[in-house]
């Protein structure tokens, strides 16, 4: 049984690590996807591979931190596919692991514009037409940086901080008009960005540092957030909203 038959899903970030992940994960159970990112070469990449599998999928370029292309995105999409169900917004960025002080300030609002203002912008784009519709799920991919923040990232984990309490004040605000929120914090998880995230090259006996912190014994999969993705997306869990869950191998305990 396919648990996101007939939804239609964007994906920010989708080209690559969590965002390709949650694409696959979401077209093998039945949904319709449009890969947006900013590198347009590896979202049609993305949507090349789901397509010669027998999905259905298509690219956007976009830049989540303008509202011209959040509202195309939008208007691509319906026109494509005929409605939007979920919106992911899962492309993000983070600066490399050191002191504070050493971040410039034009790097600072970059961030806080791909990792917060693309909230904003999802929310401006996509909440008339899911009131439109009835029904629409927000999905945001977060951090345990918003739960236990690792020193040396104080301006990523502030603007993972943010999704955090976003997530919960769309779900109280958005009840009403059937719209669903939850967001998703991964643990440091094996991807592109491992290394920024680290401060250090990526080595395994680097990353033996990080694991230790996760009573699991493993860093976090693209795989790991892509299935709680699919969770949030479910019909089945359409009572579940506000929830801001740790996919973390127990690190935030």
């Amino acid at each position: 049984m396919e648990r996101l038959k007939d939804l239609v899903a964007i994906v920010t970030g989708g080209g690559s690590g969590f965002g390709e992940a949650i694409c696959h994960a979401y077209v093998e159970e039945g949904a319709k996807v449009m890969v947006a990112d900013l590198n347009f070469e590896a979202a049609e990449r993305v949507v090349k591979a789901i397509n010669a599998a027998g999905g259905e999928a298509a690219a956007c370029k976009v830049d989540v931190a303008r509202s011209d292309d959040f509202a195309a995105l939008v208007k691509q999409t319906v026109e494509v596919f005929g409605r939007v169900d979920v919106m992911v917004n899962n492309a993000g960025m983070s600066h490399a692991n050191r002191p504070m002080l050493e971040i410039d300030e034009e790097f600072f609002d970059r961030l806080y514009a791909v990792n917060v203002k693309s909230v904003y912008l999802a929310a401006k784009h996509c909440v008339p037409v899911f009131r439109q519709q009835g029904s629409g799920s927000f999905i945001n991919i977060g951090s345990t940086a918003a739960v236990r923040p690792r020193p040396g990232l104080s301006w990523y984990n502030g603007s993972k901080g943010a999704v955090t309490l976003i997530t919960k004040s769309l779900a109280v605000e958005l009840a009403p008009d059937n719209i669903r929120a939850n967001s998703i914090n991964p643990a440091i998880a094996d991807t592109p960005l491992l290394s920024t995230f680290m401060g250090k090259e990526d080595t395994p006996e680097n990353r033996k540092q990080f694991v230790a912190s996760i009573p699991l014994g493993r860093l976090c999969t693209p795989a790991d957030v892509a299935n709680a993705a699919v969770f949030f997306a479910d019909p089945a869990s359409e009572f579940v909203t506000g929830v801001c869950m740790e996919v973390d191998g127990g690190r935030c305990i």
